[in-house]
């Protein structure tokens, strides 16, 4: 089983919705997917309601820590801010990583309405590399 790996520094956010996604787009018999962060906060509602939004359930996630022993049989991490990238642990040989940099929508400023656009921004966005992703690892 190929095992999945998004990260960034709360994990609050970003990855996620990155999660949320390949949950449902990766066939659960061949991919395991997880997120964490290098400092774990809380699950952000925003990105609760953005992705309930789009079919999506994430409320039950939480935001969690690296986990080393996940790490030492990964497939593929995924980076999510620069914090994340910086601070990756040490990946096992054969191990892919990707970055995708991307904003913190929990930095957004402004209404609700406001925060909500750039949260929809960055789902969207994560989105679209999830599906590429899914292209590209399931030919």
């Amino acid at each position: 089983m190929k095992k999945l790996y998004f990260l960034c520094t709360g994990n609050s956010c970003r990855s996620q919705i990155a999660e949320g996604y390949a949950k449902k787009y990766f066939p659960g018999n061949e991919f395991e997917v997880r997120s964490a962060g290098t400092q774990p906060d809380q699950l952000n509602l925003l990105a609760v309601k953005v992705m309930q939004e789009d079919g999506v359930d994430i409320s039950q996630q939480y935001a969690k820590a690296i986990d080393p022993a996940y790490l030492k049989d990964i497939t593929l991490v995924v980076t999510l801010c620069g914090d994340a990238r910086d601070h990756c642990p040490t990946l096992p040989t054969g191990a892919q990583h990707l970055h995708w940099a991307l904003p913190d929508p929990a930095q957004a400023q402004g209404t609700t309405a406001e925060c909500l656009v750039v949260f929809r921004q960055v789902r969207d966005e994560i989105k679209r590399r999830i599906l590429k992703l899914k292209a590209e690892m399931t030919k």
